[in-house]
């Protein structure tokens, strides 16, 4: 059979990592459950494990793909942005979703909060301390992807694996302090329709962190096996974007519940 193409795009080869991803999804969801209603978290590691070793076998593919095999052409890599911007797009309505409920409560709470907001008998964080700190933390760290992205593009080898080794220090950083700040926390999830909406949309938010830290870490890898050119790299790029979409979102968390819902 010929393997011969007259178009520029990339038909995928039979894998089978998104039926495997899929039965990992459904067994980690199956562990929470499980967590949830009966403290055992066997079946959740379980899944853990298995999407774990899908994402390092389905990404090592792709990696494969577009830096030893040349199958990500021009027009391949217009469809990737196409894709990562309306993945974006889609995570910021998400987050939207938790400003509107956190905004529908402490705009007009109900009889049940007391009429106030914050609830009486939650104490709320002090924005200047931690949240501060974090703030400035993912200012940073958007700086230095920034500065990484532009080391890349001038080929500045040297430049750009500092950005990167900052960024994800950064990011580390901040998921240690936002851990710190959970277990100090006065109030829990539990506590009303106030911690509900501040830990749902924080621990999303980190997990979103934790999510951009891995994406930058694999960059980073990437670099220093010299798969990145400064006009074929955009698997970095896409890290960017995402880490300042998080960054973005960090912002508007920052000052409607840490500072105004206070």
């Amino acid at each position: 059979m010929s393997t011969h193409k007259n178009h520029p795009y990339h038909l995928v080869d039979i894998s089978p990592w998104p039926i495997l991803g899929a039965l990992g999804a459904m067994t980690t969801m199956m562990g929470l459950i499980k967590w949830f209603h009966f403290y055992e978290s066997n079946l959740l590691l379980l899944g853990f494990s298995i999407m774990a070793l899908v994402m390092y076998q389905w990404w090592r593919d792709i990696i494969r793909e577009a830096t030893y095999q040349g199958l990500h052409t021009y027009n391949v890599t217009i469809g990737l942005r196409w894709g990562m911007i309306l993945f974006i797009t889609s995570e910021v309505f998400f987050f939207i979703s938790f400003f509107w409920g956190f905004f529908h409560n402490s705009l007009s709470p109900s009889i049940e909060l007391g009429m106030n907001w914050p609830p009486k008998g939650i104490q709320p964080f002090n924005p200047i301390e931690i949240p501060l700190l974090n703030t400035l933390i993912l200012l940073t760290s958007g700086l230095t992807v920034t500065w990484a992205h532009h080391a890349l593009m001038e080929n500045n080898y040297s430049q750009a694996l500092q950005g990167l080794m900052l960024t994800v220090l950064l990011g580390t950083y901040f998921t240690i302090l936002q851990a710190y700040e959970y277990i100090e926390a006065p109030f829990t999830i539990a506590d009303s329709a106030y911690g509900s909406s501040f830990f749902v949309a924080t621990g999303f938010h980190g997990i979103h962190v934790i999510i951009g830290t891995t994406f930058l870490a694999v960059c980073l890898i990437r670099h220093l096996l010299n798969h990145f050119s400064s006009i074929h790299h955009f698997g970095f790029e896409a890290a960017a974007w995402y880490w300042h979409f998080v960054d973005v979102v960090w912002l508007f968390l920052y000052i409607s519940i840490y500072w105004w819902g206070s």
